[in-house]
């Protein structure tokens, strides 16, 4: 099953292998981006019960993205002083298809947000970034150690 970075970063607490979890997992639908696997976890709706297992093996997805930057935004504009500028952070993220790659890690890490390599000063034209966008987990439920079934968790 899918963990999204924002789920996690949202309303999860963390987890590592071996650990007995509850979760509120829903089928993986078709424009989910949940990296090949069945279901997802859903903290924000999704069924009244739980699902309760045992975390077998967790896989770190980290994803490419092509960015741009808006040359616009990378300086803010002269203001008055004291005054307070909001400025667009003038980066848009676009997923390298096919490119997400699988890290076997012991538990899941509790903020995903820093760019991991790529990340590079402002200029003309794209380049790429690369982040953790959230993890693959193996759970085993029931008394077999059988992992759920999409049509299950419904």
């Amino acid at each position: 099953m899918y963990y999204a970075d924002w789920q996690t970063e949202c309303c999860g607490t963390p987890f590592a292998v071996g650990d007995e979890v509850a979760w509120r997992l829903v089928p993986a639908a078709e424009e989910d981006d949940c990296h090949g696997a069945a279901a997802r976890v859903e903290n924000h709706g999704g069924p009244d019960r739980t699902t309760v297992g045992r975390v077998r093996g967790i896989d770190l997805v980290h994803q490419e993205f092509l960015a741009r930057h808006d040359p616009r935004t990378v300086a803010p504009p002269a203001a008055a002083p004291g005054a307070v500028v909001f400025v667009a952070a003038g980066r848009e993220l676009e997923p390298v298809p096919s490119a997400p790659t699988l890290e076997p890690v012991d538990a899941c890490p509790e903020w995903f947000g820093a760019f991991e390599r790529g990340e590079q000063p402002p200029r003309r034209g794209p380049y790429r970034v690369r982040r953790a966008v959230g993890v693959l987990v193996t759970f085993e439920t029931g008394p077999d150690g059988t992992p759920p079934h999409p049509g299950d968790l419904r």
